[in-house]
């Protein structure tokens, strides 16, 4: 569905088609920062993206408080939070991705069910509590969490909307005079020392939270912003209709000074003091049970700019509510997964020493780290151009070749030694650099122009305009892009001459896939109702099609071995992945594995006739095609890691946070893992972690603080 008209003039009135790469489907809301939709990415991975208004996206100010809103968001992203995807917070107007939850926010709920029940509120009060435990973990302070706010998922609560949150080491500072939240969940520090504001002005706002859900209206109450900032500062709350065993609690969450009020911690263990019975089962809301959720436009309540000087200011719109994505159900899973999040949270403490202590912290001049004589690899790990994101790496042309924001560039797969860099006139980075008729191409696709480079040196060997295209991919010594009527077009990736041109039958925009040791190209796409997936397998060289079949169901296609393809087959709203397929072409036939559990948005690969599945919770599972079952299953704790890959003894799979582990491909079991490397002002994120690259025996990895590492694959448990 294409994305609904917005009934304003000017600049806003035909809303962006695109945010990236991702087609925007439908509108879920707008507010005085811009407008969040409902969009699908390529996978099928239904997304929450947040565009901004034009008008914003020309304010340096505000560009500034976006990069810190995605930066924070991307630090706390976990069980209790709405995970983000993708963001670019410099293009033109500015956007962030991230996971859809189709549940209601706190507000909705009690305007359309009333107040919450004492159950209920002990679970919202310990599902906040954790999540603001592993937002503090992280270094961030929310600073506006209110229940428009809170997401009521099935799993539990998830805290949303970091646009004025404040990172420890964040360089933006409220301005002196005007101070941004929203008053009634506002501590009173916010209004009398805003450059002083912690973590403990996220407890005082869960307290104004819990009163809200249990009478729902809050502890301080007025129609005048000015008399509740001055009742917050001088009176003491209104705690009427308050469970009696909850409300000392939520009177210590009030107190006024931030000392005397108690931590997340203190939370969740006097929580358990409070009812012995206390229940951690998934909380389902009232209304959407049975039913579909309703995707209504909502306004986030103003936020103000007041004076400190209480009585004097001006009220201003400078953020929408959004309603944002999260993680999938699942009781049994969900404690585990709250362990991984934390894990991740503590790494933004130990990063830096981690990466110190194996010398990654600091970029590595041309002219250091000189060639040592003997060729025995040691594990390396290095920062060839800093704070500019994640490297994108593969490997090609005996080299390790990765990409960054404006930057291609080629190390020494033995000792990590810059070999050459070349600039890309780009601010996007779809993916590593590939080898194509034995030349570099950078995956920085500018849209209307190609460049191949010389693997030996970097330099350019040949350039060629083309008309714009809207996918590139590169197979069997070949370039495929794909223009925007659907023409393919064949490009020898040595000489860059155009070698084919045409469509493929039944795909009105292919996008071309390959895979190591496979001659063929394969792109697939799904039926309108999604019922069925069409899977065409193309010749790079000629544009053949050399078989073509129409699947069962909505399906990835995730690998090939000996010339079967192998898919994951999504079911529902949440991507969820209850079987594996395996297609034989030379006889047209096809093998259903149904697993045990569903995975959520799973992603896979390929060895031999085992296929290594992860769910975005972290799961790890093997299926093994010819036996028909499931050979075991993991809970890595880890959420939303890179896909996974696999050299027949180990499976290894990359963190958020920079980490590698290393799994046992026979028996599940976790060997060993690095340490984590999550940059400090990591603000820029992909739409998919880049996944391990194996070569010789050697991983090479990277992380969110710009390292590329590599480590000895043969006994992880050295790592």
């Amino acid at each position: 569905m294409a994305p609904q008209q917005d009934a304003g003039a000017g600049a806003e009135a035909e809303l962006p088609e695109y945010a990236g790469h991702y087609r925007l489907q439908s509108r879920l809301g707008s507010g005085g920062m811009g407008v969040v939709h409902l969009a699908r990415s390529t996978s099928g991975m239904q997304l929450a993206v947040k565009v901004v208004h034009a008008e914003f996206a020309r304010d340096p100010e505000f560009r500034g408080r976006f990069r810190q809103e995605v930066g924070a968001a991307r630090r706390v992203s976990g069980a209790f939070t709405a995970p983000v995807v993708d963001a670019d917070p410099e293009a033109e107007r500015p956007w962030m991705a991230t996971l859809f939850i189709p549940g209601p926010t706190l507000a909705d709920h009690v305007k359309r069910n009333g107040p919450m029940d004492q159950a209920q509120l002990r679970r919202l009060m310990a599902g906040l509590a954790e999540a603001l435990r592993d937002i503090h973990r992280v270094g961030v302070v929310h600073r506006d969490l209110k229940p428009s706010n809170v997401l009521l998922a099935d799993d539990g609560p998830k805290v949303i909307d970091f646009g004025i949150s404040r990172p420890k080491d964040s360089e933006l500072r409220t301005e002196t005079g005007k101070l941004i939240g929203t008053p009634p969940f506002m501590a009173p520090e916010q209004f009398r020392r805003p450059r002083e504001v912690g973590p403990a002005a996220d407890i005082f706002a869960l307290g104004s939270v819990l009163v809200h859900a249990a009478t729902g209206r809050g502890p301080f109450d007025s129609d005048s912003p000015y008399v509740v900032a001055y009742q917050v500062v001088h009176d003491e709350p209104d705690l009427t209709g308050v469970p009696e065993n909850l409300a000392p609690l939520v009177a210590r969450c009030l107190a006024k000074e931030p000392e005397d009020r108690p931590t997340p911690d203190e939370l969740m263990r006097e929580l358990r003091s409070v009812a012995a019975s206390y229940d951690t089962q998934a909380f389902i809301p009232a209304q959407r049970a049975g039913e579909t959720p309703p995707k209504p436009e909502r306004e986030r309540e103003p936020e103000a700019e007041l004076d400190p000087v209480l009585g004097a200011g001006r009220g201003r719109r400078v953020g929408e509510q959004e309603k944002q994505p999260g993680r999938p159900p699942g009781r049994r899973r969900g404690r585990l997964l709250a362990l991984g999040a934390g894990a991740v949270g503590l790494a933004a403490v130990v990063a830096l020493a981690s990466v110190q202590l194996l010398g990654g912290v600091e970029p590595t001049p041309e002219h250091e780290s000189p060639r040592t004589a003997s060729a025995a690899f040691g594990a390396w790990a290095k920062a060839p151009a800093p704070r500019k994101g994640t490297p994108q790496c593969s490997y090609g042309a005996g080299k390790v070749l990765c990409a960054q924001t404006g930057l291609v560039f080629a190390l020494d797969p033995l000792d990590g030694r810059l070999l050459w860099r070349h600039p890309v006139d780009t601010s996007h980075v779809d993916g590593p650099p590939t080898v194509a008729g034995g030349l570099v191409h950078p995956s920085s696709w500018l849209g209307r122009r190609l460049e191949a480079l010389d693997p030996a040196t970097g330099k350019g060997r040949w350039q060629q305009n083309v008309p714009a295209f809207g996918a590139a991919s590169t197979a069997g010594g070949m370039l495929l892009l794909t223009g925007a009527d659907g023409t393919v077009t064949g490009m020898d990736g040595a000489s860059g001459d155009t070698k084919w041109s045409g469509t493929v039958p039944g795909h009105q925009a292919p996008y071309f896939v390959s895979f190591a040791g496979d001659p063929l190209a394969y792109t697939t796409t799904t039926s309108d109702d999604d019922s069925s997936t069409r899977v065409t397998a193309v010749d790079p060289a000629t544009g053949d099609v050399r078989w073509d079949a129409r699947l069962k169901g909505t399906l990835k296609l995730v690998g090939t071995s000996d010339g079967s393809a192998y898919f994951v087959s999504f079911e529902g709203i949440y991507s969820d992945t209850k079987a594996v397929v395996r297609y034989s072409p030379a006889d047209r036939t096809s093998r259903r594995v149904a697993l045990p559990l569903a995975l959520r948005q799973a992603r896979g690969t390929v060895r031999g006739d085992v296929v290594h599945l992860v769910g975005s919770d972290g799961t790890l599972v093997a299926v093994d095609m010819e036996a028909r079952r499931q050979l075991w299953s993991l809970e890595t704790a880890v959420l939303r890691t890179s896909s996974p890959v696999a050299d027949g003894r180990h499976v290894y799979v990359t963190a958020p946070d920079g980490r590698l582990l290393a799994v046992d491909a026979r028996e599940g079991r976790l060997l060993g893992q690095t340490p984590p490397r999550l940059g400090p002002n990591s603000d820029r994120v992909t739409a998919d972690l880049p996944e391990p690259v194996l070569a010789d025996g050697r991983v090479y990895a990277s992380a969110p603080d710009g390292t590329v590492f590599a480590v000895d694959a043969r006994d992880p448990a050295d790592w």
